[in-house]
C-alpha cells in the first residue's frame, strides 16, 4: 500500500489530479462557513443543536446530499436540488418516449438531458430555498438582524438568489473534479460532507465525559461499525453472473465466437436511491406535525426508533428498491439484444422466455438488495443510547449505515479509477520501452548490415 501511495505522487499526472481534487473540496467546505446576508450565524448554529426530531431527519438528508439544511450558509442546499433533478430525469428518460429517444442519441442526447437537468435544478433550488427561509430562518426569533425584518420580501429574493448560486457553484465544482480531478465529482462532494461531520460529532460525544459505560458503548459501536463496513463492501461488490453462450460464426475454415461470457447483475442494483426517497418522504409528516402542533406525528416520525418510523421507512425502502429497478432494468430489451446477436442463456429459449427468466432473477436479487438496504438504514439507529444523546448524533452524522454505504461505494469507485490510471500509465511506459528496444534493434541491424 505504501508503494502504491508513493507511486501516486511520483506520477505528475495523477499527483495533479489528486491535488486539484483536494483543493476544490477545500473550496467546497469553506462555503459552509459563509453565512447568508443578514443572518446571525452564532444563533443559527445554536438553533441547529435544538431542532429535536426534525433536526435528526434533516441531519439524515444532509448525510445523503452533502448539504446543511439547518444552517444558514450559502451552501445550505448542498447538491440536493441537483440530485433531485437527476433522479427525476433518470426516471422520465425511461417513462417518457420523447426523452427516451433523446437519451439514446449518444453524447449529443446526453448533453441535452444534462442541460434539462441544470434548468430543473434552478427551479428546485427556488422551491427548496423556501424551506430554509421559512423553516430554519423562521424557526428562530433572533436569527435575522433587526434591519432585515423591515425588508423581508426583498430579503427573501436575496436569499433565494444566494442559495441558488451556491448550489450551482457546487455543481460547477463537481464538474471540475470530474473533468480535471479523479472523477465522480458530485459523489466525492457528498463523501466530503459526510467525513467533515466526523470531528464535531465525535467531539460532542466526548464532551459529556467518558466513564466505563461510555467506553463500553463506544467499543461496542465501533465493532458494529467495522462489521457494517465489511458487509457493505461485500454487498457492493456482489454480483449475480448469468452465463451467456455466444453463437459460432464460420468464415471459410475458421470458426469465430462460441465462447461463454457472463451477464453481471449487481445485487444492490438501486444503490442508495431507495434510502434517499424514503427519508425524503418521511420528512413530510415530521415537519407537518411540527407545523400543526401534532405531538403524535412529531414523536412518531421525528425520532428514528419509533415503531411507525421504522415500519414506514422499511416499507418505503422495499417499494422504491423495486420501483427504481423496474424503471432502470429492461429485461425485454436485453433479451432482444441477445437474440439479435445470436447469444442465449443456456437452457432458456431466446425471446420471451429469456425476458421472463431475467425478470424473475432480478426480482429475487432486488428482494435481497432491499433487505440489505433496510437493515443498513434502520439497524444502526437502534444501537444508539436510549436517551437519544450524543451517540445518536454520531450515528446520524457520520457512522450511520447509510453513510457507510455512500463512503464505501465512492471510495471503491475512486480506487478503481486510480488503479485504471496507474495501469494506463504502466501500459504506456511498457509500450514506450518496447518501441525504444525496437528502434535500438533495427538500428543495430542496420549497422551490422
Amino acid at each position: 500500500m505504501n508503494l502504491t501511495i508513493t507511486n501516486l505522487f511520483k506520477i505528475p499526472e495523477i499527483r495533479n489530479k489528486i491535488l486539484i481534487t483536494l483543493g476544490l473540496l477545500l473550496v467546497y467546505r469553506i462555503g459552509f462557513f459563509i453565512p447568508l446576508p443578514g443572518v446571525n450565524f452564532d444563533a443559527a448554529l445554536e438553533q441547529m443543536r435544538n431542532l429535536g426530531g426534525v433536526g435528526k431527519l434533516l441531519g439524515m438528508m444532509n448525510v445523503l446530499t452533502g448539504g446543511s439544511l439547518q444552517s444558514a450558509t450559502i451552501f445550505s442546499l448542498g447538491v440536493m436540488p441537483y440530485i433531485s433533478a437527476s433522479i427525476i430525469f433518470s426516471l422520465l428518460s425511461k417513462a417518457v418516449p420523447a426523452l427516451e429517444k433523446i437519451a439514446k442519441e449518444g453524447q449529443s442526447g446526453q448533453r441535452k438531458i444534462n442541460q434539462y437537468t441544470r434548468l430543473a435544478t434552478v427551479g428546485i433550488c427556488i422551491v427548496q430555498s423556501s424551506f430554509v427561509i421559512f423553516g430554519s430562518l423562521g424557526a428562530g426569533k433572533d436569527l435575522l438582524h433587526v434591519g432585515v425584518k423591515d425588508w423581508f420580501g426583498l430579503y427573501c429574493v436575496v436569499v433565494i438568489v444566494a442559495l441558488t448560486a451556491g448550489t450551482m457553484f457546487i455543481m460547477w465544482l463537481g464538474e471540475q473534479i470530474t473533468e480535471h480531478g479523479v472523477g465522480n465529482g458530485i459523489s466525492l462532494i457528498i463523501m466530503a460532507g459526510i467525513v467533515s461531520n466526523l470531528y464535531p460529532s465525535m467531539g460532542l460525544y466526548f464532551e459529556q465525559g467518558m466513564d466505563r459505560s461510555a467506553w463500553q458503548s463506544l467499543l461496542l459501536f465501533m465493532g458494529a461499525w467495522g462489521v457494517a463496513v465489511v458487509a457493505v463492501v461485500y454487498m457492493t461488490k456482489a454480483q449475480r453472473r448469468i452465463p451467456i453462450q455466444n453463437a459460432k460464426h464460420t468464415r471459410g475454415k475458421a470458426v469465430y465466437g462460441g465462447e461463454r461470457s457472463f451477464l453481471p447483475f449487481k445485487l444492490n442494483q438501486a444503490n442508495v436511491m431507495p434510502i434517499i426517497f424514503g427519508s425524503a418522504l418521511l420528512m413530510i409528516p415530521a415537519i407537518l406535525g411540527t407545523a400543526i402542533g401534532s405531538t403524535w406525528m412529531e414523536q412518531a416520525f421525528g425520532g428514528q426508533r419509533g415503531f411507525w418510523f421504522v415500519l414506514s421507512f422499511t416499507g418505503l425502502i422495499y417499494f422504491f428498491a423495486f420501483f427504481w429497478t423496474s424503471m432502470m432494468f429492461q429485461p425485454n430489451e436485453i433479451a432482444k439484444n441477445l437474440q439479435e446477436s445470436g447469444s442465449f442463456v443456456p437452457g432458456i429459449r431466446p425471446g420471451r422466455q429469456t425476458a421472463e427468466f431475467l425478470e424473475h432473477t432480478m426480482v429475487r436479487i432486488t428482494l435481497a438488495g432491499a433487505t440489505f438496504l433496510a437493515l443498513v438504514a434502520v439497524l444502526p439507529s437502534l444501537f444508539g443510547s436510549s436517551g437519544g444523546g450524543s451517540m445518536d448524533s454520531v450515528l446520524i452524522y457520520f457512522m450511520s449505515g447509510t453513510s457507510i454505504l455512500i463512503v464505501v461505494g465512492v471510495a471503491l469507485d475512486m480506487v478503481e479509477k486510480i488503479n485504471a490510471l496507474l495501469v494506463m500509465r504502466n501500459y504506456e511506459g511498457t509500450m514506450e520501452a518496447g518501441n525504444e528496444k525496437a528502434d535500438t534493434g533495427s538500428g543495430w541491424g542496420r549497422r551490422s548490415s
